[in-house]
């Protein structure tokens, strides 16, 4: 396509010294705004406390909020909830893939969360991704099962046990829509 000859291509050098929170995928810059609404910030930090609580007898894995994901020179995501098993080498951003990723959806991220990300995630071995539906009170949970990512299970308020590298976690989705 013509135009994409003409576009800016952006890397991680440009993008560390932009204003305000953004993304930045294959050199394109996603903005981050609007803020996300209050009941996307409930869901979330109680996703937070859920799996802080569930991993802290886990010594390999913590959790994560968002955070830069620096998967190449042109594309840095920040997922809204993730674990990570492995150390962190810098505190800037994780370059690894994390074990599970939760996208609380909402109606401006909602076709980035489901293609562009999913896509993104599968590629880079991301075991779990949860797409979580605020305002459905759902959650979409797909598994990295042979390189592609299956769903596991359309949750509302049941538990689902994650295998992590070497701990797993019972995880209450009951618990994130009160």
């Amino acid at each position: 396509m013509l135009t994409q000859k003409y576009l800016p291509h952006y890397t991680y050098n440009d993008y560390k010294n932009w204003e305000g929170r953004w993304e930045l995928i294959e050199g394109i810059p996603f903005a981050m705004s609007p803020a996300p609404t209050l009941r996307h910030q409930i869901v979330s930090n109680k996703i937070a406390w859920q799996l802080e609580e569930l991993l802290k007898d886990c010594k390999e894995c913590r959790a994560l909020l968002p955070v830069d994901w620096k998967i190449s020179e042109d594309t840095v995501v920040q997922p809204d909830n993730l674990v990570i098993c492995y150390p962190i080498k810098n505190n800037i951003y994780i370059t690894k893939s994390p074990t599970i990723i939760f996208e609380v959806v909402s109606k401006s991220t909602q076709e980035k969360d489901e293609h562009v990300k999913f896509e993104i995630y599968e590629r880079e071995g991301v075991k779990y991704y949860v797409l979580v539906y605020p305002e459905e009170n759902l959650a979409k949970v797909f598994e990295l099962i042979n390189g592609r990512y299956v769903k596991l299970i359309d949750a509302t308020d049941e538990t689902l046990k994650f295998n992590l590298k070497n701990c797993s976690i019972d995880f209450d989705f009951s618990k994130i829509w009160e």
